[in-house]
């Protein structure tokens, strides 16, 4: 039942509070647009055990992962996995040899290139598998990862495939700032109607051959965000590619460092979904000045209220022990934002992984 005007003058409610209720009410709609665009990925589940091993092995481009690297290569089946070093100077070939990996080191840079793409090029310049997994050395994977994330691939005749990991936050930078990124993140990818944009790099599983026919990580070299230009190629050749979520069956760190180069492709190619993110960024950080204006206008029960709503809100993207560090994410993540985007915008380069790109 509607309310008329005669009732809502019956209501008698500071102005703050309505600024509030208003504010709340779009601010619950970008959680669920986040939270539905995430769900509206088809699910990886796990295999019944006893499958044959898939024709598939694994390329993980690492430069200075010490203390990451063997996790990844130990989580996926024995001798299945090569890791290119891309000029490390740490103990991450050291650490990866241990773990099980052979190890190839990345080719120098040329004119231009991105160290991953060209690590990755080196990889599968080798390889004669059917199907090759690209994986960030900050990945994890449960058993039968492999099995399922294949069998799901040739159900549906997928030649590229973009696996979403089960996010996952150690340090407390990660655990301030990375579940608010995630959830700005999927406010802005819907990976229905733009499925180019929501590939995402950290784990992509290729069929040889369609990879091969767009020319593989060669054409790739100079763009830093490869997985979605890898996307495109496939649209434009016309060759099927989806975006898939496995979170059973594995985990990938989410880096407050690689929030500029995250800002960089939603200001490139298609311009509405960096003004989803800004406008979703732009009223959280209403959250603050709205707090203050119900403890000027003396409205402390709402105040207090109003003062919980990032962790109630955000709560199924931080997990219910770390929503009291929500408020903090919200301010704290404007910088970096701000700094990827005008470099997206302006062309400006920044420094990823130890090198200026």
């Amino acid at each position: 039942m509607l309310l008329s005007p005669k009732v809502f003058n019956q209501i008698d409610l500071d102005i703050s509070v309505w600024v509030s209720l208003v504010l709340g009410l779009i601010l619950l709609a970008l959680v669920l647009r986040s939270i539905r665009n995430y769900r509206a990925m088809a699910e990886i589940r796990p295999l019944p055990a006893g499958n044959p091993a898939p024709d598939c092995m694994v390329i993980i481009p690492a430069r200075n992962e010490e203390g990451t690297v063997g996790t990844a290569v130990r989580s996926l089946p024995p001798d299945s996995v090569i890791v290119v070093d891309d000029f490390s100077e740490d103990k991450t070939c050291e650490e990866a040899r241990e773990a099980g990996a052979g190890i190839l080191p990345a080719p120098a840079l040329v004119g231009g290139a991105v160290g991953k793409s060209n690590a990755c090029m080196e990889g599968a310049r080798v390889l004669t598998s059917r199907w090759i997994l690209f994986a960030d050395a900050d990945t994890r994977y449960e058993a039968g990862f492999l099995d399922a994330v294949v069998a799901a691939a040739e159900l549906d005749q997928i030649d590229f495939l973009s696996v979403y990991l089960k996010p996952e936050f150690r340090t407390l930078a990660e655990s301030t700032l990375s579940p608010y990124a995630v959830a700005l993140y999927f406010c802005g990818i819907n990976s229905r109607a733009d499925p180019a944009s929501a590939f995402n790099g950290q784990c992509v599983l290729v069929r040889r051959s369609p990879y091969e026919f767009v020319g593989g990580h060669k054409a790739l070299l100079r763009y830093v965000c490869e997985d979605v230009k890898l996307a495109a190629l496939a649209e434009r050749h016309r060759l099927k590619f989806a975006v898939m979520r496995a979170p059973r069956l594995g985990c990938v760190r989410v880096h407050p460092g690689d929030f500029e180069r995250n800002a960089s492709r939603f200001t490139s190619g298609n311009l509405g979904r960096g003004l989803r993110i800004a406008f979703a960024a732009a009223v959280w950080a209403l959250w603050l000045p709205e707090l203050v204006f119900l403890l000027l206008r003396d409205q402390f029960l709402a105040a207090a209220v109003w003062a919980l709503v990032p962790s109630l809100l955000l709560g199924p993207w931080y997990g219910w022990s770390r929503a009291i560090l929500a408020p903090i994410g919200v301010y704290t993540i404007l910088p970096s934002l701000f700094h990827g985007a005008l470099a997206a915008v302006a062309n400006r380069q920044f420094e990823w992984k130890g090198r200026v790109v």
